[in-house]
């Protein structure tokens, strides 16, 4: 009788421990919570100014002293380097939408920053995560229906609204007064590679972009052929400029063999040196008559690590053979190379054929401001390959047009894929904010407030263009949200005029994709950061 009060004081210990350590679970995950939004909101919330057209640049300073100046998001993040776990997230969501649209890779962050917050919101009204993560899923469903309604048909054969998307993207960037050189170039390079009309993809590695210093922006070109950033090597005379040219393109080297590393040679008299030099000549020259033979009149090696390309003896000898040599042709070109020239590379002398040459009817080499570069052009059945010979007289402003291009033939490819285009200038996002607003209204418990609160995050796009562009949020936001109401779906803001426009009287449209990519993947990557209730740190 005695032992019992003592039992019953244990386990009601017991049961009190269990319930404190689930309470502390519970309130570790719900710190933890807090933790990853308020890092990734701070990381949204430095790339926020960076949005629209009238959006800020960032100076990025890398640890070489090198400087960068963008406003592109995806080079920001990537280069801002965060260590907190879930700031790290954001950067990943820039890229993947970077690699799925090439545009609105601001937006995409700032869209996640803003549902965040939402979140918090919801969070601080003990709305349970998992209830929100299903919600914000229903939301991404309706949004994708609104934007399908909204989007308009396009054809890859309609040039002119393929131009119009590529200046969209390029409207927001700091080469932006040179969209007109720029959108049409990347228009007609995606359309010069891709193998039909109703092609589903583009594979952007089939566009080489080169860049120069030298000359002006307008002087960037596409080029129907290939262009190499080496000069050809002339120490020994050889041409520069060669007609109705047979280009090989081999992967051994003109220079005589080595040993291995741990072996050597030694050599104890004078014959035997004057045998090896005669030996070296020998081998040299048999390898260049071999070249001549099978009527190679221009030859592309590529690098070695391991020998060294040529030397001035194989030089020579091809000089007096009339043979122009480009070298030092990188490994991860070959494959263009060949494929642009219908060759096949070659790794022997042994299989050196002229079955397996390219041609061309001009290879010549032009000197530029920044060094020389070889152009080949007129080349018969080539691949469905093209290069763009980027020019600038600045490397920032060189490094910045790189950039803007390879976007500007993402949002292209992106038509590619799905074949429609959207109004820009938030009208978009303000038309699934207020159809997802009226949908809150037919739902019930902790989903409507949840919905509810998702419409309203979307705002910050509009929002954002407003601030950046100097204009007074609440009255542009307010006016577009009416405009929206009254069916004027195409409505978003002109920021160049400061007014609500039509987006798509105005020529600013984009591919449907970039927006519904953005959508999608900031609330994927939302829902994502609900569910973490806790980090282990294994270091």
């Amino acid at each position: 009788m005695s032992s019992t009060p003592a039992t019953t004081k244990t386990s009601s210990h017991q049961r009190g421990t269990k319930g404190d350590t689930k309470a502390n679970e519970k309130e570790r995950g719900k710190d933890v919570r807090y933790s990853n939004i308020t890092a990734a909101k701070a990381l949204a919330d430095s790339v926020r100014t960076s949005l629209g057209p009238k959006g800020m640049d960032k100076m990025i300073v890398l640890p070489k002293d090198e400087v960068i100046i963008t406003n592109d998001g995806a080079t920001i993040l990537d280069k801002m380097k965060p260590t907190h776990p879930a700031a790290k997230m954001l950067v990943s969501l820039s890229k993947s939408q970077d690699i799925e649209a090439g545009d609105g890779t601001t937006t995409v962050v700032v869209m996640a920053g803003a549902l965040l917050s939402a979140c918090q919101n919801l969070l601080d009204r003990g709305i349970h995560p998992t209830t929100i993560s299903e919600a914000f899923k229903l939301c991404i469903d309706k949004a994708t229906e609104v934007l399908d309604k909204m989007s308009i048909r396009v054809d890859l054969t309609d040039r002119e609204n393929l131009i119009k998307s590529a200046k969209t993207s390029l409207s927001s960037k700091v080469v932006s007064q040179y969209a007109d050189v720029l959108a049409p170039l990347a228009v007609d390079a995606v359309l010069s590679v891709i193998e039909s009309k109703d092609a589903n993809n583009v594979d952007l590695n089939d566009i080489k972009i080169v860049k120069k210093l030298g000359g002006i922006l307008e002087d960037t070109e596409l080029i129907q052929g290939l262009v190499l950033d080496q000069g050809s090597r002339k120490s020994a005379g050889g041409p520069t400029s060669i007609k109705n040219a047979k280009i090989g393109l081999i992967q051994f080297q003109l220079s005589p063999p080595k040993t291995d590393m741990d072996n050597n040679v030694i050599i104890n008299d004078y014959t035997q040196i004057d045998r090896i030099l005669r030996e070296e000549r020998a081998y040299l020259l048999n390898i260049c008559k071999q070249i001549k033979k099978e009527g190679c009149n221009v030859l592309l090696i590529q690098k070695s690590i391991l020998r060294d390309a040529t030397t001035e003896m194989s030089l020579h000898f091809l000089a007096k053979m009339g043979i122009m040599v480009v070298q030092d042709i990188d490994r991860k070109d070959v494959e263009f190379i060949a494929k642009t020239l219908n060759c096949k590379p070659i790794a022997s002398i042994d299989s050196f054929k002229k079955e397996k040459l390219g041609s061309a009817e001009l290879v010549e080499e032009i000197n530029t401001g920044d060094g020389r570069i070889v152009k080949m052009t007129g080349i018969p059945s080539q691949g469905k390959t093209v290069t763009a010979l980027v020019r600038s007289s600045g490397k920032l402003m060189l490094d910045e047009a790189d950039r803007s291009l390879h976007d500007a033939l993402c949002v292209v490819r992106s038509l590619v894929k799905k074949k429609s285009i959207i109004a820009g200038g938030s009208a978009p996002e303000t038309q699934v904010s207020i159809e997802l607003l009226e949908y809150s209204k037919t739902l019930k418990g902790a989903i409507q407030y949840c919905v509810r609160e998702y419409a309203e995050a979307l705002e910050i796009v509009p929002t954002t263009l407003a601030e950046n562009a100097g204009l007074s949020p609440i009255k542009i936001v307010t006016e577009l949200k009416n405009r929206h109401i009254n069916g004027e779906k195409n409505t978003g803001i002109n920021v160049k005029k400061g007014i609500i426009s039509d987006m798509v009287e105005e020529n600013v449209v984009q591919p449907t994709l970039t927006t519904l990519s953005a959508l999608t993947l900031a609330t994927e990557t939302v829902r994502m950061l609900l569910k973490i209730d806790d980090i282990v740190d294994r270091n």
